[in-house]
């Protein structure tokens, strides 16, 4: 059954069946309409042609006056040579006087037809499962205008559903040669679809196998070319999260190194030197000190960073003051500020209220402020400006610092990323904050965005639901 699973069988296995199925379904409805319309056609023309002998009954009054018998006799054999069928006469109580085969004289016939024409009414049915229909109508006395009985007349209408059945096969048997050549058809074009199909899956295969600089060549405007440039990006991210994470090994391995060869070259200098003072193993011991801090600080932010990715550090999500938090954290910030004279400014004009988890956006908005603080020039000017409307909360934090290149702006949330290239450390931190920051607000679904300019400063924007949506809904 292996070529069951190929995709040219599976094509025309599908036009096939898309093809058969409503070829069938219509072939079917029309011929049902079809023998519905030839059935009530028959129906009305054996009505007539019993209405018309029980007629001639009427005029000669033959179930009234029984002196007549021999020429009723000769009517009803006549008129069923006529008709080609049988003719039944019964009186008003259903009792069969008259019938052209004589099977059935002195017997009670009642059917359905059969009442209805005793109550005045025509009527004619198809007999079961047999191509015979059954028309009764009533017969009238001459006089008095009342029903004294009925003709029942019984023909075969195979006449009717045998063209209906030969139709039929040659109508099935179109719809089976027309899906076939459908199928047979998508099976011979089938190619043109499965080969840049089959194309794609080598590329696949390839980058399965790590090979991530995989590129195909996209012609047309169609599906499958969607699906060439849809494989062309993803490639691409490939290799961005492979470049991402080649830097990112990198960084740790840089920022981890430093402070780990300066503890060793600390060390080593008091090793291997003789009589050394007291001060001097103070002062390195510091040292020593400080950097174990700052490996201690990397390595916290970085298991940080690794549960917020890994959504183990939950949301403690509770109403929050935005206006009360900001101002409380720049409180706390306001020293650092006031040691390079800078003005710390606050703007807000309402008050807004969101549901978030407090501690982790309080310490997003912490390291967006210091590091305005940090690269804004003495006596500059870092702003924090907060606005809500009926959906969401942006909180903005602008300063008059050094700024940032416009093509770094889109790396500045990576890890360990820093517009510094010579990795220059004066202003502290461990490249992590930002990072930590943008994966805080995602996890409230809100967003950030930069705008900066070099030598003119820089803008961020948070942007942040005043409801937490969860997974699944509001909580």
């Amino acid at each position: 059954m292996k070529w069951f699973h190929s995709l040219r069988w599976r094509l025309l296995i599908l036009f096939f069946l898309v093809s058969y199925i409503p070829l069938m379904f219509f072939s079917s409805v029309l011929l049902e309409r079809m023998e519905s319309y030839y059935l009530e056609e028959s129906k009305e023309a054996k009505i007539k042609q019993a209405n018309m002998i029980a007629t001639q009954i009427k005029e000669e009054n033959y179930l009234v006056d029984n002196s007549n018998s021999s020429l009723f006799k000769a009517l009803i054999t006549n008129k069923s040579n006529e008709n080609n069928g049988r003719v039944l006469v019964v009186d008003a109580s259903g009792f069969v006087v008259m019938d052209s085969s004589d099977a059935a004289i002195n017997m009670t016939l009642m059917n359905s037809t059969v009442l209805s024409a005793l109550n005045n009414q025509k009527a004619a049915e198809k007999y079961e499962d047999l191509p015979v229909m059954i028309a009764s109508v009533p017969v009238l006395d001459k006089d008095k205008k009342v029903v004294v009985g009925a003709v029942v007349l019984v023909t075969s209408i195979e006449d009717v559903f045998l063209p209906i059945k030969d139709l039929k096969s040659q109508v099935n048997l179109l719809s089976l040669i027309i899906a076939l050549l459908a199928g047979l058809m998508s099976f011979a074009t089938s190619s043109f679809i499965t080969k840049p199909l089959k194309t794609l899956m080598k590329f696949v295969q390839k980058i399965t196998n790590g090979q991530l600089d995989q590129k195909v060549n996209v012609v047309g405007n169609d599906e499958i070319a969607e699906l060439g440039n849809a494989f062309n990006h993803m490639a691409e991210q490939l290799q961005r999260v492979e470049q991402s994470r080649q830097e990112f090994v990198s960084n740790v391995s840089h920022e981890l190194k430093t402070p780990l060869s300066s503890i060793k070259v600390l060390t080593e200098s008091l090793m291997f030197q003789e009589d050394v003072p007291v001060e001097m193993y103070k002062e390195f011991f510091e040292d020593i000190n400080s950097e174990v801090d700052r490996l201690n600080s990397i390595i916290s932010d970085l298991l940080t960073l690794v549960r917020l990715d890994q959504r183990e550090i939950p949301l403690n999500i509770t109403e929050v003051n935005l206006n009360e938090m900001i101002q409380n954290l720049l409180k706390r910030l306001a020293p650092l500020a006031k040691k390079k004279n800078i003005n710390l400014i606050y703007e807000s004009h309402r008050e807004v209220i969101a549901e978030i988890d407090m501690v982790k956006l309080s310490l997003a908005l912490t390291n967006l402020v210091e590091n305005a603080i940090k690269y804004t020039p003495e006596g500059g000017e870092v702003t924090v400006i907060l606005q809500g409307d009926l959906q969401d909360a942006i909180i903005t934090v602008q300063d008059t610092g050094i700024g940032i290149a416009k093509e770094e702006q889109s790396r500045i949330f990576e890890r360990f990323y820093r517009t510094d290239k010579t990795r220059n450390r004066e202003t502290g931190g461990t490249g992590l904050g930002l990072a930590i920051t943008y994966k805080t607000i995602v996890m409230h679904n809100g967003s950030i965005v930069v705008e900066s300019e070099e030598g003119k400063g820089s803008t961020f924007s948070a942007q942040i639901p005043l409801r937490h949506v969860w997974e699944g809904g509001t909580k």
